[in-house]
């Protein structure tokens, strides 16, 4: 198996000293002056001194994006390039990325936060799995296991074929809003990553589980099923929601709201305004977990916001997740802003999972 190591050896150094992120040279040098010291390598030490052993071939970037520990933990590895400056970049960090997809890598590991998770994202783009050791200030994205001691079961796991695949949100936020108070958190992508080891299912489970894709088309078929006419659907983002337009042979933005009224697509990529101006007598809004994060409303579908809901109303909000991707998460959560309508929203809300399946699941 090939495994590529990516590190951003900035990552992290804002945390401690509340800088809530090292986006920006002027930020990193703010981080510097308040006697911020480099994490990054450490924390992978600590998820990959456990896994010398596996049959891996390993590959990684010159100097401090990996060089330096793999060779300090006595690997044998390939350098498959350098950073271009000792002071390295998210250039460097797509560069590593860019190499290591044009290497064939089975699986490539980042050490970092929702940044670096990003730059990796618009290289690879779902072409091959990653998998975040987190180091960053910012880890809203799904991509990350919890500790890196969890990524070293992890990866473990998934050099033995005991740790499937699926697809998972890749977020980041905006740290100057972030500085400010704001929580602004944005849907970058998809990327497919390995499960958390916590949530890989038995091999008597696996073997009987049909796989991630076919889940989400046996959800399909149950909403266009229960479609009422001249109903409007509010269809938010993601790739389970995206299933249904898919069904209906409809073009869905992926990371965007669109409405739907009689199995046909009727606008696309809409803003909160246009989806208020939009409502009929009956409207509908169907969405989807963030996998990780468990959001709700509130992140990364701001457009169906708490105006939206509150003349949508409550009771007509159908929530859909395949059962993998409710086995990451321990509850859902919302923020709309509008702490009545949240209060609303909380309690036990049913998720359709399947065909003819549902699950009572905890809304936080």
């Amino acid at each position: 198996m090939r495994i590529g190591l990516i590190i951003n050896p900035i990552a992290g150094m804002g945390g401690k000293v509340g800088l809530k992120g090292t986006d920006g040279k002027d930020t990193l040098e703010k981080a510097r002056e308040k006697g911020a010291e480099p994490v990054a390598e450490e924390r992978a030490r600590e998820a990959l001194s456990n896994v010398e052993k596996l049959d891996v071939e390993w590959f990684t970037w010159g100097g401090n994006m990996g060089e330096n520990l793999l060779m300090d933990l006595d690997f044998d590895f390939k350098v498959l390039g350098r950073p271009q400056k000792e002071e390295t970049s998210k250039k460097d960090t797509k560069d590593a990325a860019r190499e290591m997809l044009d290497s064939d890598m089975d699986l490539i590991i980042f050490v970092g936060g929702d940044g670096t998770a990003v730059d990796i994202l618009e290289v690879v783009d779902g072409d091959v799995p990653i998998m975040g050791i987190p180091s960053g200030v910012k880890m809203y994205s799904a991509v990350f296991t919890s500790t890196p001691r969890a990524a070293s079961k992890l990866i473990r796991d998934f050099v033995r074929g005991e740790a499937p695949v699926s697809e998972r949100e890749v977020m980041d936020i905006d740290e100057e809003a972030y500085r400010e108070g704001i929580l602004d958190a944005d849907l970058k992508g998809y990327a497919m990553t390995p499960y958390e080891s916590s949530l890989v299912l038995s091999e008597k489970q696996a073997t009987s589980m049909p796989d991630e894709g076919i889940m989400k088309e046996s959800i399909a078929d149950r909403i266009i099923d229960e479609m009422r006419p001249g109903t409007l659907y509010i269809m938010g983002p993601g790739s389970t929601v995206k299933a249904i337009t898919d069904e209906l042979d409809q073009e869905k933005t992926l990371l965007g709201v669109d409405l739907l009224m009689d199995k046909k697509m009727i606008a696309k990529d809409v803003d909160e305004q246009t989806i208020l101006e939009s409502l009929e007598e009956e409207n509908v809004v169907i969405v989807s977990p963030l996998g990780g994060q468990g959001s709700l409303l509130g992140r990364g579908n701001q457009q169906i916001s708490s105006q939206v809901v509150n003349k949508v109303g409550v009771s007509n909000i159908i929530i859909i997740a395949t059962p993998i991707k409710l086995q990451g998460l321990k509850n859902l959560a919302v923020d709309t802003g509008d702490p009545e309508l949240d209060e609303k929203l909380r309690g036990y809300q049913r998720v359709i999972t399947g065909r003819h399946e549902s699950k009572l699941v905890k809304v936080i």
